[in-house]
């Protein structure tokens, strides 16, 4: 009895283990700034991430819809309760208008993401240098503030 008990006890464990880090591991909310939109996010590992935005850029000469997406290093800053980690790495954007050219550019993402003890959140900041590459060459910076929850 007591060893059913025990293995019973061991594959609830381990299967909720294994749903509590599936929940993890996939993120979708919101970002606000250069671009606004949806903001997703897809671990591969606890250091390793892939970003995704679809949003829409609300500047006045280059309104547009934005997609992009990076592939992320996290790094853990300090040794608090809370987990707070600064991240950077790659990536690719694409803007495209209906009566316009796209453009095609690269980015450099650093930010900052903050992840409550004990929920399916987190919160962000985050610069991006973007270098355009198609049509023309050109510079630019884009920002944003954002929430995921992870499922």
């Amino acid at each position: 009895m007591k060893l059913r008990l025990l293995i019973l006890s061991m594959f609830v464990l381990v299967i909720s283990s294994s749903i509590y880090s599936q929940e993890k591991e996939f993120g979708l909310g919101i970002i606000i700034g250069e671009p606004t939109g949806l903001s997703a996010k897809y671990w591969t590992s606890s250091i390793n991430a892939f970003d995704f935005g679809l949003g829409y850029s609300f500047s006045p000469k280059n309104s547009r819809l934005h997609l992009h997406a990076d592939y992320l290093f996290h790094s853990n800053l300090g040794n608090t309760s809370e987990k707070v980690l600064l991240y950077y790495g790659p990536g690719a954007r694409i803007k495209t208008r209906e009566d316009d050219d796209s453009v095609l550019g690269i980015r450099g993402v650093v930010g900052i993401s903050w992840i409550p003890r004990d929920t399916p959140i987190d919160l962000f900041l985050e610069v991006v240098p973007v270098m355009t590459l198609i049509p023309a060459t050109s510079f630019d910076i884009n920002a944003g503030l954002g929430a995921r929850y992870y499922f």
